[in-house]
């Protein structure tokens, strides 16, 4: 398990657009070869995401190879609404890129059949060989996608009811209204992503430096998803210095003192120009 600090938000973004950005252009993909990555929502990977976009263009990123997956989508909110994930992915991501959109693989809320939807899901997923690279952000109560506390941490994509804490917390982006916020969604499992090659979190912010605790310092804990991470042999916590202010000084100190290993991984940031 590594632990990434970085001074602020804009840095965590930067190092993980670069990691991203390593991993697809070290991994080749190519017609008959797809890098499958899993993505996120929500505020944290905005800045991700726009490093991102501008690597693409600057010409050395594509994702004319890359398959992905999205995380969650809730249930009953029209794919069309400013808030769905479908909005909010094209709008702040796949528009901007060249990712073919039979390729981006998003759970549709709306489906007739909820359960035949999301077990379709998985089946997508081992069509596509697995995700090489799953990328999450977390609550404040230490859950992963929609994977509230208390969810089984062998959990698969299946359709979950929200936390009070989670559509408070959501009910920034309805206008503060808690009644126009849906209480159900479709997620992936906490198996689901344990299941990826890799898995790196984004973690920033003080509100979330507890959840960070969680994760880091204390055991294995269905009751904060986020911690059965702990167990992947491959992952990268990615925070910002605020998102460490529970964690012990010498957790910090050791895993600030491995930086120069971790920075190798972003540095230096391959281009796609170089494998023309």
């Amino acid at each position: 398990m590594r632990l990434v600090i970085l001074d602020n938000y804009n840095l965590a973004s930067e190092w993980a657009a670069k990691y991203i950005c390593n991993r697809i252009i070290q991994f080749k993909p190519n017609e008959k070869r797809y890098f499958t990555l899993g993505l996120p929502t929500g505020s944290t990977p905005l800045g991700c995401y726009q490093k991102l976009i501008e690597y693409h263009k600057n010409g050395d990123l594509s994702f004319k190879y890359v398959k992905t997956f999205n995380m969650d989508e809730y249930v009953g909110l029209p794919r069309s609404h400013p808030e769905s994930y479908h909005s909010y992915m094209w709008n702040n991501f796949f528009k901007h890129i060249d990712i073919d959109p039979s390729n981006a693989h998003i759970l549709d809320g709306n489906a007739p059949d909820l359960k035949a939807e999301c077990d379709a899901f998985e089946k997508k997923i081992e069509e596509a060989g697995g995700i090489d690279l799953f990328v999450g952000g977390i609550g404040p109560d230490g859950h992963i996608a929609f994977n509230e506390p208390g969810s089984s941490l062998v959990s698969r994509t299946r359709l979950k009811t929200l936390a009070m804490d989670t559509i408070l917390a959501n009910a920034k982006y309805f206008n503060g209204d808690l009644t126009k916020v849906p209480t159900m969604a479709l997620t992936v499992g906490v198996g689901t992503v344990m299941d990826a090659r890799e898995v790196m979190i984004l973690i920033t912010g003080a509100h979330k430096a507890f959840a960070l605790y969680k994760a880091i310092e204390e055991g294995v804990n269905h009751m904060w998803t986020v911690s059965a991470f702990q167990q992947h042999p491959h992952t990268i916590f990615v925070c910002d210095e605020d998102a460490t202010l529970e964690l012990r000084v010498k957790t910090v100190k050791y895993f600030k003192g491995l930086m120069h290993v971790h920075n190798k991984l972003v540095d230096p940031l391959y281009s796609m120009k170089e494998q023309n």
